[in-house]
């Protein structure tokens, strides 16, 4: 979507006329000059895009107009505009005023070192804390007042802020009131479209039950910006449209890098990805940039933007990584985001790094003499003899390394799936679930015999070590602009840190016993379910989702609704979750009319027991907690 200028609308920066960009995130207009140093201050401080060159969702184009007309530079330059305190010698630059030093030394000032915005006034304790403005931008998202929720962005309001005694986030209050354009500015700020509240829902599930049917559906897209925009780059279409025809490189140099890419944790493919989205945006940007300019004045050294602005909260390494991305060419880059999305859905379904044979979708990067590791961060210790690296000369690649034919980006896309075995996958938590049926029985043993009573568990059973290594193998991971830890790896983190600081028994924990019973109710109810995954029985789904949710309520109903432990929170948070979402997967096996687009039940069953999977994960967290307090 494009939109028009209106002739009254000036550059926040410098006041030239017919302003054609827009920085997003800080909601005012600016002219060309003044976005060549938007745009070298990195997306960190100024996330730029054109007004009409560029494509735009509708509602956020909206949020920014609005920004921009009801006075959101006046926050940036706060003390500017006061008489009272005008700092000597400093002024606002005019449109005739050089880019270097004069507009960029004002535009570094204003928007990186935030010299004009206002100061709270401090108080004896300290002033206002990042928790006052945060949980004053929670109550504000339900008005229509955006500057006001910008002006405590600004101050440092979180938009992520986990509201104590609400249960919510700043998105669930704004979802629920239908205030979508205050949504688009929490998202903008790193607001997580899919976090759930205390018990479990998410903004979309508020959305929806608010009838807000727009905002709900432009929820989902915001939490699959990254990817779509990925997909978008490549064939100017979104997922499952693409028809981009590439040759993919099979050498065993290529595969090895695929190898290396897949080994990496979910904190660093998630830290890889969003650098490449962060290169996408650049060129994107530097395309139109060489649209819309006068070649002869304003295209030059100083205002072009070569590669990635170096951020301060990143590494060393990182930074280097990231500007070593500039130096892909179109294939190389095109080659090294399909293996992104590649990787990413094989990460969110929980597959395996092993692939069937003949699946290979390696990354696209040959070897350079000259070149570097272009993530050092990321490679392991043992790699030091080959390096992922840019393919300097794609011409001398011998046709022996390329596949027999082309692949689509859709193909390619969906081949895991295709290739995939659902049974495969079935069995492989049924053996989880066996494994915690295991532990339970076992766990009941120790504390039977801790209280002088005999275990229960039938003669000749074989107990596992029931280790948290049980749930390692299918770590689910949901790529999305959202940065930080999921739920499942907080969680797991919080198990390792071990039992509450002062080493005492947490006494509002429920009895281990009781805790257990309900685990095995939960289990029990699950292998119900994939035993219908098995047997393709998907008129079962919800009435076994139906009752995992009401063992999983029974079960969380034991523990207090504020519990001491964070690590029983973020289980208990998780459990809620992953019920709920089993809920919304498990309905979309029954079509709401005949008409209604055919389900792909291969997929949707993936989903169903990924879901499965996480509930049986946080169950057994919970047992594990309670055992080790109750033991102290």
């Amino acid at each position: 979507m494009s939109r028009k200028v209106q002739r009254s609308e000036v550059c926040a920066d410098c006041s030239a006329p017919d302003p054609g960009w827009t920085s997003i995130n800080r909601g005012v207009l600016i002219c060309d000059e003044c976005c060549s140093v938007h745009r070298s201050l990195g997306r960190h401080i100024s996330i730029v895009k054109h007004l009409r060159h560029s494509g735009w969702p509708p509602t956020l184009l909206q949020m920014v107009q609005m920004l921009a007309s009801n006075g959101a530079n006046s926050i940036w330059e706060h003390s500017l505009l006061d008489p009272a305190q005008v700092q000597s010698g400093r002024r606002k630059p005019n449109p005739q005023d050089k880019v270097h030093p004069t507009k960029s030394e004002f535009i570094r000032a204003k928007y990186q070192m935030l010299a004009f915005v206002h100061k709270l006034p401090c108080r004896d304790d300290d002033g206002v804390t990042t928790k006052d403005l945060s949980k004053q931008l929670h109550s504000s998202v339900r008005t229509g007042s955006l500057e006001t929720c910008l002006r405590l962005l600004s101050l440092g309001a979180q938009a992520n802020f986990f509201h104590p005694e609400k249960g919510t986030t700043p998105l669930h209050v704004a979802a629920k009131a239908g205030q979508i354009l205050q949504a688009e500015l929490l998202v903008v700020y790193g607001a997580d479209p899919g976090a759930p509240d205390i018990n479990g829902r998410t903004p979309m599930d508020y959305a929806r039950q608010a009838g807000q049917v727009e905002l709900a559906e432009r929820l989902v897209e915001c939490q699959y910006e990254l990817t779509d925009r990925l997909a978008f780059y490549l064939c100017g279409r979104r997922p499952g449209k693409c028809t981009l025809v590439l040759f993919l490189d099979l050498s065993e140099l290529a595969k090895a890098a695929k190898k290396k890419l897949q080994a990496l944790n979910n904190r660093l493919f998630e830290e890889l990805a969003m650098d490449v989205y962060d290169e996408v945006d650049r060129r994107e940007n530097d395309a139109v940039w060489l649209t819309t300019q006068n070649h002869s004045t304003l295209v030059t050294e100083r205002s072009a933007v070569p590669f990635l602005p170096v951020n301060p909260e990143y590494s060393a390494t990182r930074n280097q990584g990231r500007q070593k991305l500039a130096r892909f060419n179109a294939r190389e880059f095109a080659t090294l985001i399909i293996d992104i999305l590649s990787d990413a859905k094989r990460r969110q379904q929980g597959k395996g790094l092993t692939s069937p044979v003949g699946e290979q979708d390696p990354l696209d990067l040959g070897h350079g003499d000259d070149d570097q590791h272009d993530y050092d961060s990321v490679a392991s210790d043992e790699d030091t003899d080959s390096e992922l690296t840019t393919q300097n000369n794609t011409n001398s690649m011998d046709s022996s390394d390329l596949s027999d034919g082309p692949i689509t980006l859709q193909e390619y896309l969906e081949v895991k799936r295709a290739l995939a075995s659902s049974e495969a996958k079935v069995q492989q938590l049924m053996k989880v679930n066996n494994n915690l049926s295991e532990e339970l029985r076992r766990l009941q043993k120790e504390d039977a015999n801790c209280v002088g009573l005999s275990p229960k568990a039938p003669k000749g059973e074989k107990h596992t070590s029931g280790t948290d290594s049980d749930y390692d193998n299918t770590q689910t991971y949901d790529l999305s602009l959202s940065v930080g830890r999921s739920s499942e790896e907080e969680s797991r983190a919080d198990l390792e840190e071990g039992p509450s600081e002062g080493g005492e028994p947490d006494p509002t924990l429920p009895c281990t016993e009781d805790v257990i019973l309900k685990t095995e109710q939960v289990t029990k109810n699950i292998q119900e379910l994939l035993r219908a995954a098995q047997e393709f029985k998907h008129d079962s789904f919800v009435p076994c989702s139906e009752k995992i949710h009401c063992a999983v309520t029974e079960m969380a109903s034991l523990f207090p609704k504020r519990p001491a432990l964070d690590a029983v929170r973020c289980s208990l948070r998780l459990l809620a979750a992953s019920a709920s979402r089993l809920q919304g997967e498990c309905r979309k096996a029954v079509p709401a009319e005949p008409s209604a687009t055919p389900v792909d039940y291969q997929l949707l069953t993936q989903q169903v027991i990924q879901c499965a999977y996480d509930i049986a994960k946080a169950a057994k967290q919970l047992v594990t907690i309670t055992t080790r307090e109750k033991k102290q």
